[in-house]
């Protein structure tokens, strides 16, 4: 049965189904849905993640456009007349504050293309990573994040104007289709995570004893090297590439800038990194009409020239958030949890009372689909002052 929620965040107003409002209903057969909620059960299908992640307006067919813009202008005026107000929506539920016909009407419409979605989009081969992904990410908005009510010493005027903009915001809001190869963005009005300057770092302080972080050592390079057929290394990639292609010639870093620049640049050429990994075999093994496909089952359109930077970017992205959501679900049930990451870093808000899963999480983390990935581990008491372990 087609439905949809009435949904403020942390908890659920009511639910819409087959015309009519509930109130937390619990003996209703609900199948399909438009968006993810945290309240919506684990076998209900949801239209947005069928079409990765497009808007409503998106895939709005041509006949309904009209209903649609309507309900979402009559919305917006309602909102901007909250604001108006001084009404704050985190302490009250902005569904309980409009009218009832404008639920109605605003429900129907969100039936009406969502039951369109699933007559005309097939389901994605990734689906339940996607919604399984969701779920970790609304776990993150959720928690507060504890930012320091005193500055760091030595700010510049545009870090001090930073951290007076981001000391009263608390939540995460990641975007799981904020990027076409599948990476991470914010959202608007979200904690700036993604883009924070190092030097305001250490304002973000964990709510228990300590940060954990997880950093795979050049975890695009190493995908790449599976996608050659390669044997991960154990040791620094850049230190093995060092000296299995160049003899030792030039220094780790020289290294690193050499291999990076002919990796994404097509046409850059290199006997001797062609030797080990060759990037013709693997764009005509992944890029066909048009198209990369991904080990991870992601379909992205991009022209040749950069198919292998996007099925690169997007194989590191999907393997590591694989690695994030088996770790985050690990610590179900413990007073830990993972607090935020930062492309291929995983940052885990750990309690002394959890050190015994200590092992099990980095084991984890290592054991990715392409092998064992050397990974950094730190730890500390704010975000800018991580300190590495053996």
């Amino acid at each position: 049965m087609l439905f949809q929620t009435l949904d403020n965040k942390r908890e659920c107003y009511a639910i819409y189904c087959d015309g009519e409002l509930y109130h937390y209903p619990n003996n209703l057969s609900l199948t399909e849905t438009w968006d993810w909620s945290c309240h919506v059960p684990s076998n209900v299908d949801c239209a947005q993640v069928w079409t990765n992640g497009k808007s409503l307006k998106e895939v709005c067919p041509e006949h309904m456009q009209e209903r649609l813009d309507g309900v979402q202008k009559r919305g917006l005026a309602f909102f901007q007349a909250l604001q108006k107000a001084k009404v704050s929506l985190n302490d009250v539920c902005f569904y309980e504050l409009v009218p009832k016909n404008f639920l109605l009407d605003h429900c129907r419409i969100k039936n009406d293309i969502s039951s369109h979605v699933f007559q005309t989009y097939s389901k994605p081969k990734n689906y339940d990573f996607q919604i399984n992904l969701l779920g970790m990410l609304d776990k993150i908005s959720k928690r507060s994040l504890k930012v320091s009510k005193k500055a760091p010493r030595n700010l510049n005027i545009h870090e001090q104007k930073k951290y007076l903009q981001i000391k009263s915001l608390s939540g995460i809001e990641y975007n799981p289709w904020g990027s076409v190869t599948g990476r991470l963005t914010t959202r608007k009005d979200s904690f700036p995570i993604l883009t924070l300057p190092k030097t305001l770092r250490q304002v973000i302080e964990p709510n228990n004893d300590l940060f954990l972080e997880l950093d795979y050592n050049s975890a695009e390079m190493r995908v790449a090297l599976a996608a050659a057929g390669q044997v991960q290394p154990n040791i620094d990639i850049h230190e093995h590439l060092r000296e299995e292609v160049y003899g030792q010639k030039y220094t780790r870093d020289d290294t690193k800038q050499k291999v990076f620049a002919w990796l994404y640049n097509p046409a850059a050429r290199s006997k001797k990194l062609s030797e080990y990994i060759n990037k013709d075999d693997i764009l005509d093994k992944h890029y066909l009409g048009g198209a990369v496909s991904t080990a991870f089952d992601r379909r992205i359109e991009v022209h040749r020239d950069k198919a292998l930077n996007y099925l690169i970017q997007s194989t590191t992205s999907d393997m590591f958030l694989r690695q994030a959501i088996k770790i985050d679900k690990l610590l179900e049930g413990t007073n830990s949890e993972v607090a935020f990451c930062i492309h291929d870093s995983l940052v885990i808000d750990m309690s002394k009372a959890d050190k015994p899963l200590l092992e099990k999480i980095i084991s984890m983390f290592k054991a990715t689909p392409f092998g064992e990935f050397r990974t950094n581990v730190s730890i500390g008491k704010n975000f800018g002052t991580m300190r590495q372990v053996e």
